[in-house]
């Protein structure tokens, strides 16, 4: 049969003819992007993705954390690094890509959990499933006969108490209902809640808090404030003015070593200074960092620090005092610069390139081949010498761990046999109370003292807490969605004769191995007709 136009009109069921495919027009790709975005597997793959991005934040230095190695890196990789640059490799937590993946998750998870939430709230509040007409057609079901009357059958089904139970009865008989494992869906919910809460107090968390590292010698002291620290990180919120007010002098570092060089304990004593406060002494553990007004400092290294003087022509004082030397290893030989920009030395200046042996191990020759163990049993400090421009006023930020030597020249002396021969670097071998003059007229240096220095690193974040709170929800919440069983249960009791017909069925959301053990615990008190009749033939053969 063919239809016209014509001859349709007026009519109620009139056919309409579909929508070509893509003209759902401004709204409709709205509504279809909001649902797509907003569905699980979307915000699955976010997640990941957001994961992934988080990668090269791992490979390449981050300008926030450390602006020296990032400096490096563009010194090593000229060509690339600028592309890197560009990319926003060098602060991927603060790139735009990395924030948009971040919103858009954010955006996901709160589309898709709103509206469970108002579902689940209305499910809470109405009752259990309705009696279905047929209970024959469910996985997990029973039929049987009971003496008891519907009513009195009725009273015996037994239900925990986490169930939602209606139980109605009538002249045509009784049924019950029953429904529990609303926490499956409550612990889901709560677990997608709570990794909101996690990105919420994340974000949070970057935009006010600050971070820092510092480097302290014993007898010396620490203020919080920018300027104190080595390296200092905030995020974009932060205010100078939030920073903590005080600071602590580190009295003295005790580090305890086995025989064959294992570390057993670290310890900083220090003695903190608050504003309106007395002084107080604290100490300080690797695994136990100092909490003052919610800014922890935590112990992260610790090392030799050798106390230098170095008087130049005129023996004039142009550098004194400790100098961190980094260890190496685990028996604490350790490298250090010393720079000396205001030597008398004309136009030239001095820099050291040294290395400190705890436990110095010598050789036949006189050399040192390494220390013997992290304690001071026979420190030895070798300094090399160089001169020329330490590169101090480029306007380049430099490492005061190593030492430029591009516009240096090694300062050499003769050989062995002092005849002209063959010339080698200049060595200045020292030991504590030790001084010795450089060579050609260009000064002293000595070794005054050993004292040792710790590598601080202070966190201020009070999204920390929030975090870990939301971490243990999403524990809580995830091990609800997994192990709770979203359960239905229905009893009918039929008049049959003077007896009752039980037909009782069971449902799961899933797979649920424990779902008959279940019905059959809301049956267990129902007398069965058939098994009557079995005991009271076994007791009649017997007798």
């Amino acid at each position: 049969m063919t239809y016209t136009p014509e001859g349709l009109k007026g009519t109620e069921n009139t056919p309409r003819r579909p929508k070509p495919a893509g003209s759902l027009g401004l709204r409709g790709w709205g509504r279809w992007m909001w649902r797509q975005l907003t569905s699980m597997r979307v915000a699955l793959m976010l997640l990941l993705l957001l994961a992934v991005a988080a990668l090269p934040g791992s490979f390449f230095p981050q300008r926030p954390a450390d602006p020296a190695a990032v400096a490096a890196y563009y010194s090593d990789h000229p060509d690339l690094a600028p592309w890197l640059e560009r990319a926003g490799l060098f602060n991927v937590y603060g790139s735009p890509w990395f924030s948009a993946v971040y919103i858009l998750l954010f955006i996901s998870l709160i589309g898709c959990i709103l509206p469970r939430v108002w579902v689940h709230l209305r499910a809470m509040r109405s009752g259990p499933a309705r009696l279905p007409r047929s209970l024959k057609r469910f996985p997990v079901q029973a039929e049987f006969l009971t003496p008891l009357a519907p009513e009195e059958a009725l009273g015996k089904l037994k239900v925990g108490r986490l169930h939602k139970v209606e139980r109605v009865s009538g002249d045509g008989g009784a049924h019950l209902s029953a429904e529990t494992g609303y926490g499956r869906e409550t612990g889901n919910i709560v677990f997608h809640l709570a990794l909101v809460g996690l990105l919420i107090a994340m974000a949070w968390g970057h935009m006010i808090h600050y971070r820092g590292q510092a480097l302290v010698v014993e007898g010396n002291s620490f203020v919080n404030a920018p300027l104190d620290y080595d390296s200092f990180d905030a995020g974009p919120l932060f205010d100078d003015e939030s920073l903590q007010p005080f600071r602590f002098t580190l009295e003295e570092f005790f580090s305890e070593f086995t025989m064959d060089s294992r570390a057993l304990d670290f310890r900083a004593d220090v003695t903190v200074h608050t504003p309106g406060g007395e002084s107080r002494p604290e100490s300080i553990w690797v695994n136990d960092p100092l909490d003052i007004d919610g800014a922890r400092v935590y112990l992260q290294g610790n090392g030799f620090a050798p106390s230098i003087t170095v008087r130049d022509t005129g023996g004039e004082i142009a550098f004194s005092g400790p100098v961190p030397f980094l260890p190496q290893d685990e028996v604490y030989a350790s490298t250090g610069v010393v720079t000396v920009p205001d030597a008398n030395m004309g136009e030239n200046q001095l820099g050291f390139q040294g290395t400190f042996l705890p436990s110095a191990i010598p050789s036949d020759d006189g050399a040192f081949v390494g220390s013997a163990h992290p304690a001071p049993i026979d420190p030895v400090l070798i300094l090399q010498l160089w001169e020329g421009d330490l590169g101090l006023d480029a306007g380049i930020p430099k490492s005061l761990l190593v030492l430029d030597t591009e516009n240096m020249t090694q300062v050499m002396i003769p050989g062995d046999d002092g005849e002209g021969g063959d010339e080698v670097p200049y060595r200045a071998v020292l030991r504590p109370g030790e001084e010795v003059e450089l060579p050609d007229g260009r000064g002293t240096v000595s070794f005054d003292s050993l004292p040792r220095f710790v590598a601080l690193d202070l966190r201020y974040d009070p999204s920390i807490i929030w975090m870990g709170g939301f971490a243990v929800l999403a524990m809580l919440g995830l091990s609800g969605s997994l192990f709770l069983r979203r359960r239905r249960i229905w009893v009918k009791l039929e008049p049959h004769g003077e007896e009752t017909l039980v037909t009782a069925a069971a449902l799961a959301r899933g797979d649920d191995p424990g779902l008959e053990r279940a019905l059959e615990r809301v049956l267990a008190e129902l007398p069965d007709v058939e098994e009557q009749q079995s005991d009271a033939s076994d007791d009649t053969e017997g007798k």
